[in-house]
């Protein structure tokens, strides 16, 4: 049983894609601001560090201390009638973002869908999920799982999801999706099979996380808390205090043990420290000169 999560920092709007960082940090994204922000977890403070346009989402490190993003384009969160007060969008084509060691954003790809989450592989492809824009409508399954290679080519892994969110690689190497209300395994022939259907009646999987073990860790959005889901079945869950929706998570902290949570509402990061099983180690994109 882990002890109760403590607060770091708050005042982040729609806090999203948090990531460890080697200088000790953490990073997280703005949904709404379209912000990248530096915390420093044992001070409690934060800084800006960018700001993309659109729905910045999630990011993940690159080698020369940059970041990739993933580019929402732009969500209204008045028109989704979710409560709180939100900055007006600033839309911009959906796509791929890398933010430069000298904070400048570029495109890397656009023209996407909205993309969520992503990974970065061992041989430098990210993998992201491109689910279909919130506020539009749609009579089938579109959203999808997308591969940005090495050379810069884009190409479909799998498609035919309800709304796939979140998005790691597992201990055996294959992607995990979160997928509708339930966990997903994605294969490299764009196969999936269920691991769990049904995780809550709340139909709000978000972001995960994965230990060197390969136990999945997930944010239960509208349950407010991390879900851990070991195998088949899901083991435990870890509450956070007061009401929220749980957007994503990470391992983090000097020996990996720590594991931080954004919460987007009501815009804060979280820790649980002294976990058993530290994270499995993250690839950083191995990014190309500008």
């Amino acid at each position: 049983m882990v002890s109760k999560p403590e607060v770091v920092v708050d005042g982040i709007a729609m806090a999203e894609g948090p990531v460890w960082c080697d200088d000790g940090t953490l990073v997280c994204t703005s949904v709404t601001d379209a912000k990248l922000w530096r915390i420093w977890p044992e001070q409690g403070t934060k800084e800006e560090l960018c700001d993309t346009e659109g729905g910045a989402n999630s990011a993940a490190l690159t080698s020369d201390g940059g970041f990739v993003i993933t580019q929402n384009g732009g969500i209204d969160f008045h028109a989704l009638q979710v409560p709180g007060e939100w900055a007006k969008p600033r839309y911009v084509s959906p796509g791929l973002q890398r933010m430069l060691p000298d904070r400048t954003v570029v495109r890397l790809v656009q023209g996407m869908q909205a993309p969520n989450d992503l990974v970065v592989a061992p041989d430098g492809t990210v993998y992201f999920t491109d689910p279909w824009p919130m506020l539009q409508p749609r009579e089938e399954p579109s959203s999808r799982v997308m591969a940005y290679e090495p050379d810069g080519s884009l190409r479909t892994v799998a498609d035919g999801f309800v709304f796939c969110n979140g998005i790691v690689i597992d201990g055996g190497g294959d992607l995990v999706v979160t997928e509708a209300n339930g966990l997903m395994r994605v294969f490299s022939d764009g196969t999936k099979e269920w691991i769990i259907e049904n995780l809550s009646d709340q139909h709000a999987t978000d972001g995960l996380a994965v230990d060197v073990n390969g136990v999945l860790y997930l944010a239960g959005s509208l349950d407010h808390g991390i879900r851990v889901v070991d195998g088949d079945r899901e083991v435990d869950f870890w509450p956070i205090p007061g009401e929220g929706a749980t957007t994503n998570c990470c391992f983090g902290g000097p020996d990996g043990t720590w594991m931080f949570a954004t919460d987007g509402i009501p815009g804060q990061v979280v820790v649980w420290h002294d976990l058993p099983t530290p994270g499995k180690a993250l690839t950083p994109w191995p990014a190309a000169p500008e």
